[in-house]
Order: structure tokens, then sequence, then C-alpha cells
């Protein structure tokens, strides 16, 4: 499971406390006094035998004593009480209709180990969500939801907090209390018996209350779950992650998934924190460099140096830019950053702001003040409220000594964060670079490498299937290499001559957590720059194998098409050939190109899963179509400028028919979400053949998108309108029919508008019910695939 009725936590109508006590100290205290405190408005039951039927109740709420005597449903329980009442607990709530539960209580003992294996066993087929045990709680304050024993009352704010801690999160919500600082949601797993983080993380990548997410962990148990969710949000909004252990043997994996996943991973807990101020309070700047405004050389100085350490993200103005600002404000030191001088006063600091807003290369706007007589904190604040309109790319500040509460919360209600050293203002800008850069990785297209043909991967599976017949289990020397061969890798057995620039050790291993891995390990070059050690989730393409190589000391010494090449087709191997398990070799650079050096294979029957899902190839087929030789395939990263091709060939009719709206073009972005899917979750079929040039040419395309639960796919499918009545739809409809089903899928959706008549006879044809919708104008799909 992940997202399936989260939202009865999240976004709760009616709460029940099961175990609610007015006893001072007690969990059931706890609890109740937070639900009490912050003003949930929905109906809430205590649920205690030694106080049912009393006339006061608690707090003026009824309390009842069995669950089995609410007057309906909650749509989520509170349990405080001890592990032996958790399978009965959930058995009776579960059968009532109530979507989830959160248990506060902890396990302690093997007894309690096994009370949560049967209160999930009683969970499961009522579809009821377990947040814990062990949970702090989750926190929604924009409904006044505060579910749990939290130590304060959590404001509502813009971040949401996910975190595997409760005593962290208890911390963090203290300190955000007293900056007047808030939340979106925050959650405190527990033990993740049920809900974990990855389907939280699922869960608030599509809620539009939550602008980014924080996350803490310690580890992770589901590390395809995760890598998907993580993947999915961080596509949509930034989700900075701490994980403590950097001296740990096994957290240069955390690094590497995380970058994968498009996560920024921060250092510390301060870090972390200052997130919620810049993301909660402000909006991810949009852009990648800065310009510094203050009134002191000093402080400028500061400032500056912070920066520079931080990544050197000043930006570089303009001729224009720096003619602007001096014609403007001319007893200024125009320049990066803008020292406007001891006697500046408030109405300079807007006339800075509106100067650099229409200067594009100025980038985001940070004031950074130390207050003088001529421009007093509170005056200069109120100036950048009053000019925070002409701050397009985002605008921070940085008030020495602080600013008061009133200046505080006025300046947070105009979306502009406050730090209190540059140190803090420069360290989290640079986090919002790199996210960007981050989120760029995700959505850059890899060039295309010529794909293995056919005879060569089935020639390489052949060695790897005749050694494990003949009992094998290792393949070296000769073998090792002709195995490599099939994927354009040449392998060598003679010492390294003279002319080597370096041998990069590969190391292919299966982790418990994330399961296949590479690890990449080369020496210093010079004794002093850091060694070469960087761990990478297969599969890989060309755009990150750029990005492991850039990571080396030695990427600058030689051409990197070679060794980008080599990593690749290594990647492509162990991807392919699925009995190998483990495997070792050196990865030997020369100017002349890269060679593989004494490899050894391992192989097993089985291995575990790949946290990322490769292309599968295996969905492949070639057929004879009306004269023509077509091609059916998932759709590669690659596949952007084809894609583009089709989109572009489409009418503009057939473009509205599709998308529900008028279309004009695709950016790249737009057409990245098309091409570079998660196979997780996510399939695009595409019937290609080859064109007067001898390129392909893509005719039609039919995808299915599942729920994080795969309860329903919703499909879509296009065709080049010139094709149309030749049976390409329904062909790929039967294709992507199978599919969907193959993957365990109940029903496949989707939406056509009345007006498109040969999609609704396709669908009637293909067996789908076809029902109206909440729209006059569209009309809606359903098809059953048990």
């Amino acid at each position: 499971m992940t997202v399936r009725n989260l939202d009865a936590i999240f976004q709760p109508k009616s709460v029940a406390v099961i175990g609610a006590s007015q006893r001072e100290g007690s969990i059931g205290q706890m609890v109740w006094q937070r639900l009490i405190e912050g003003g949930f408005a929905g109906p809430l039951w205590a649920v205690n035998p030694r106080h049912a039927g009393e006339a006061a109740g608690f707090d003026g709420h009824p309390v009842v004593a069995d669950a089995g005597d609410l007057p309906e449903a909650p749509s989520v329980a509170l349990i405080c009480t001890r592990p032996s009442s958790w399978p009965a607990l959930v058995h009776r709530l579960g059968g009532m209709g109530t979507r989830a539960a959160i248990i506060v209580g902890e396990v302690r003992s093997e007894e309690d180990r096994a009370d949560l294996r049967h209160a999930l066993a009683a969970a499961r087929p009522h579809l009821l969500r377990i947040l814990g045990p062990g949970s702090l709680g989750a926190l929604t304050p924009a409904l006044n939801a505060q579910l749990g024993a939290a130590a304060t009352v959590a404001r509502k704010g813009g971040v949401a907090w996910v975190s595997q801690s409760n005593a962290l999160t208890n911390a963090v919500l203290r300190w955000a209390d007293a900056r007047g600082l808030g939340f979106s949601h925050a959650v405190a797993l527990g033990d993740e018996a049920d809900i974990d983080v990855g389907d939280v993380l699922d869960y608030l990548a599509s809620d539009p209350s939550t602008r980014a997410i924080l996350l803490e962990v310690d580890s992770i148990r589901a590390a395809r779950k995760f890598m998907s969710a993580a993947r999915a949000a961080a596509r949509n909004k930034p989700v900075l992650a701490l994980r403590s252990g950097r001296n740990e043997p096994g957290d240069a994996l955390y690094t590497a998934a995380f970058r994968r996943a498009g996560l920024v991973r921060v250092d510390t807990l301060d870090d972390l924190l200052d997130e919620i101020e810049t993301l909660g309070v402000g909006r991810v700047a949009a852009s990648d460099t800065a310009t510094l405004i203050t009134s002191d050389h000093g402080v400028a100085t500061l400032a500056r140096d912070a920066f520079t350490k931080a990544g050197d993200t000043l930006a570089q103005w303009s001729d224009e830019t720096r003619a602007a600002v001096e014609a403007a404000l001319p007893h200024a030191q125009a320049g990066n950053p803008l020292v406007l001088g001891d006697m500046a006063k408030p109405e300079h600091f807007g006339l800075a702001l509106q100067t650099l807003a229409s200067q594009r290369s100025s980038g985001t706007a940070f004031v950074v003040h130390a207050p003088t007589h001529s421009a007093p904190v509170n005056a200069v604040a109120r100036t950048l409220i009053e000019h925070q309109r002409f701050a397009y790319r985002g605008m921070l500040a940085c008030f020495f000594g602080g600013v008061d509460d009133a200046t505080r919360d006025a300046l947070h209600a105009h979306g502009i964060p406050v730090h209190t050293t540059p140190r803090r203002l420069a360290r989290a800008f640079a986090r919002l670079v790199d996210y960007r850069l981050g989120r760029q990785l995700l959505m850059q297209t890899p060039e295309s490498l010529p794909a293995q043909g056919t005879a060569a991967i089935e020639a390489a599976q052949g060695i790897a299937h005749a050694a494990l017949a003949a009992g094998r289990d290792m393949l070296e020397g000769d073998e090792a290499a002709r195995l490599f061969a099939a994927f354009g890798l040449e392998t060598v057995e003679e010492p390294a001559p003279p002319d080597t620039i370096v041998d990069v050790g590969v190391e292919f291993r299966d982790d418990d957590n994330f399961g296949p891995v590479f690890r990449f390990a080369a020496p210093s070059p010079d004794g002093f720059s850091p060694p070469l050690r960087v761990y990478s989730l297969p599969p890989l393409n060309p755009v990150l194998s750029r990005d492991i190589i850039e990571q080396s000391p030695y990427a600058r010494r030689v051409a990197p098409e070679p060794a980008l090449r080599a990593l690749t087709e290594l990647s492509q191997t162990v991807c392919e050939v699925r009995e190998i398990v483990g495997l070792q070799l050196t990865l030997r650079v020369r100017p002349g190109g890269v060679v593989l050096a004494a490899p050894r294979i391992r192989l097993a029957e089985k291995r575990s899963r790949f946290a990322i899902m490769p292309y599968p190839r295996r969905l492949e087929e070639t057929i004879d179509w009306h004269g023509e030789r077509l091609t059916i395939r998932p759709i590669r990263p690659e596949d952007e400028d084809m894609h583009r091709a089709f989109v572009e060939s489409m009418t503009p009719d057939d473009l509205r028919l599709r998308f529900f709206s008028a279309v004009r073009s695709f950016d790249h972005s737009q057409l990245a979400r098309m091409t570079q899917i998660d196979y997780d979750r996510e399939m695009a079929l595409i019937a290609s053949v080859a064109g007067e040039d001898g390129k392909p040419r893509t005719l039609g395309v039919a995808r299915a998108v599942s729920d994080p639960d795969n309860e329903t796919a919703e499909f879509a499918v296009a065709i080049l309108s010139t094709l149309k009545g030749r049976g390409l739809g329904r062909l790929l409809m039967d294709r992507i029919i199978a599919y969907a089903r193959s993957r365990g899928t109940h029903w496949l959706i989707g939406e056509a508008l009345r007006e498109n008549a040969p999609m609704i006879g396709l669908a009637r044809a293909m067996g789908f019910t076809v029902t109206p919708t909440d729209d006059p104008g569209v009309v809606g799909f359903r098809m059953p695939l048990d």
C-alpha cells in the first residue's frame, strides 16, 4: 500500500481517541489535550470505560465505553491503549469503516510485537492504515488537527516535516513555534509498521498546501518505493533530507540515493531548520544567482565571504544593470554586493529593489541590513514589504540582531523569509540552487547511445546460463571478457601501461536496503585532493554517467566520452544479465580510451530488485503492419526529439481532443515528463516505423499511469490523424491493457471529450463502460482488470 486512506490522517473529518484520559501526565491526557488546544472543529469522541456517559464528558465532548459504542465511524482513531488491545480495536474500527489509526503506544517486548502483527492482520481486510506504533502523531494545522502527543500546537505554514524521530519532531515544532513558523503537515513515523516514509512522500508530492518537504531519516526500508516516491516528489517541489551518521560505512550510498532521486542532502539540523524559514515563508527563488543589497562596507564583505563559501552564487552583473543602478542610485557603490552607503535611508533599499527588478542578470534579491540611525530596522522592513512586488526572482532578508515579533510576522505574511546571519542566508540559498540543479539532472535528456542488439544480449545471457547450469557461480578470464564484449566493452589482462591516467576500482553488489548498486573508487591524483568514492544506483544513462565522472578529481585530464560510454555499458550489462549478482573489475582510463582489467563476475539464479526499475526491454516487439515493420516498445528518455516531432505532426484539433484544451507546443520540461517516466508506476508504449531518412518516426503512443496503490491506472492514447481507422489505436490499447493487467492493477480508467467519437467508439469496442462525469462535456471510461 502507499497513499490509500492517508487523507484520513492528513485531512481528518472526525476523530476518536481510544484511551482518552484526564489523568495528568498520561498519554491519553496529552493526546486529548492537544486536540482540544488545537481547536479541531469536526466530531470528536473520547473512548474510556471509566468515564463513559458522564454528563460533562471530556471538555464538552461525549465519552463512550467502547469503540463499538461510537455513534459513527471516525475517519481516524488515536489509540493510546496497551498493545494487547490493539488487534481487537483495529478489527472493530475497520469493520465500522474507520480508514486510519495512529498508534501512540510503543512496542517493548516480543508479546507486544505479536500483538502488533495481529493488529496489522486485522487492518488489512478493511484497508485501514496504521501510523506507528510509537508515533508522536500527525499534525495538519490548517485544519486545527493536532493528532498525537506533540510537545506544542503547531502553526500553519508551507513546509511539511517528516521524521523517524519523535524527539527531533518535538524539538523542531518548539523551535518553529518560537520563531512564528509553521507547517502544512508534520508527522513522526514511529516504527513504520505500515505507513512509511515512501507513503508519506507520495501523499505530500501532490498535496497543494505543501510547497516543500523536509525529511529526517535514519534508514530506508522499502528502497524501491522510497526512490519512486522521492523522484516523483522532487519533480514537483523541493525535498531536503537530513540523515545523521556521515562517518558510517554505508552513508555514501544514501548520498547517492538522495542525489539520484533529486533530493538535497543537508548536513545539520540547523540547515534543515533554516529551510522552514526559507521555503515555508517564501517561494523557490526563480534564479541560481543573487545580488546582495546592504548599506555598510563591512557587512557587504561579511556577506560576500558567506556566499563565496556557500557556493559562489553571487550574480555577475551586465553592463546594462550596472548603468541602471548608477543612474538610479548615484551615491551607491554599484556592484555586487550593492553598497548603498552609511547614510542610506529606507527608501534607498526600495529604489534598489525597483531598479534591479527589470535586470535579469541580478538574480534573487538579498537584503542584508545592520541597523543605522538613518535606516532603522522597522522602517527598512516596511520598505521591503512595500516593494516586495518588484522581487520577481524572489527576495530574502537578513537583519543583524533580529527583528521584533510583529515585524517578523509582517515580513512572513508578505512572503519574505528572515535570517539572522549572512552565513545562514547564503547556505539556505545554496540549497535552493542545489535543488534546481538536481531537478535539472532529473529532467535532462541523455544523448542516445547505440543499443546492443538482441543477438548480442542473448549471447551474454547464454554465457551466464551455461555457467550456472554447470554448477559454477564465477566468471573470470576469457568467459568474463566474452560476456562484456557483447556490450562493446574491451577487456585486457596486461599490467597498467605507463600512459594510464587512472585505474578506477568498480564493484557491483547487492545492498540490503537499496538492492544492486555500483561503487567507484580511485586514489587521490596528488595526495592532497580527496580520492574518488562514489556510489550509484543502476540503471545509468549517459547523463547519470556524466554526473559520476564530473565528481572525479581526474575529470579534467581526459575526454569524458569513453568513460561515459563504459559506465553506461557496464550498467546495461548488469541490467540485461539478471544472473549477475556481483562483480569486481578495474576501469583503466588511458588517453586512447577505456578498457576493463581483471574482471570477476559472480552469478546466482536470483538477485534483489533494482531500487529504480530499468528499461523493460521484454515489452519490445516488431510486427508486420500494413506492409511496414512496426516497432512497439516502451518510451525512453532519449526519445524526446522524436516525441517532439510526433506531437508537432498532430493537428491542432487532435491536440485539443487529447489534452482537453488548445495546445500550441511543448517545452523541454513538458516533453521530459512525457519521455522520462518511472517504469515502476507508469508506462508509455510508442509505435514507430523507419522514416524516409532511415530514422524511426513515432506514429502513436498509449499511456497508463497508476495511482501509488496500483488500484487504478489512467490511460490515454494518441494516433496521428492520417493513420486513424487503420487499427493502430486498438493495437496499442491491447498492449497497454495487458501491461496494466500484468502489474495487478484492478481498474483501467480514462476520459475523453464527448465530441471525440472515435475515442469513445474505440473504448466501447475494447470493453470499457462509458459513463457521464461531473463535466457535461466529458465522458469517463472504466474497465475491470481482475
